[in-house]
């Protein structure tokens, strides 16, 4: 997992432009804000992680295969590069976690019938609502 996010880190493109927010008047005049982009097919991800990954970056992906993460909220081009690779990195470890598959539950004889039990009231309730007829 370590090696595919160093492979991703490597092959990202870095590119800083002027952004608002803060910064007073430095933001009109210091590039700090930074888009990452990065080949997802440069990465050489499994099938199955590449699948997570497009259903995890959604609009982040562009045609063209590329995840595109902006950032922009400190002041400093080193903290928003910081907080870019740190969003690529948690991006790409939820794509290579595989999800845990669910654990059946087993009802109980005594479970069953209290659960019928309780439709049957529930239903009597739902029932007794209505049109009153005087």
């Amino acid at each position: 997992m370590d090696e595919v996010i160093a492979r991703a880190l490597a092959a990202a493109e870095e590119k800083f432009f002027v952004a608002g927010g803060p910064g007073g008047q430095n933001v009109n005049k210091v590039a700090t804000a930074v888009q990452m982009r990065v080949n997802v097919f440069a990465i050489g991800l499994s099938p199955e992680a590449y699948h997570r990954l497009v259903e995890l970056a959604g609009s982040k992906l562009t045609k063209d295969g590329e995840i595109v993460l902006t950032a922009r909220e400190y002041r400093t081009q080193e903290q928003n590069r910081e907080a870019a690779r740190v969003r690529l990195t948690a991006l790409l470890e939820d794509a290579l976690t595989p999800p845990r598959k669910r654990a059946k539950s087993r009802l109980n004889r005594v479970g069953k019938v209290q659960r019928l039990k309780a439709k049957k009231v529930r239903g009597a309730v739902k029932a007794g609502r209505g049109k009153v007829d005087w």
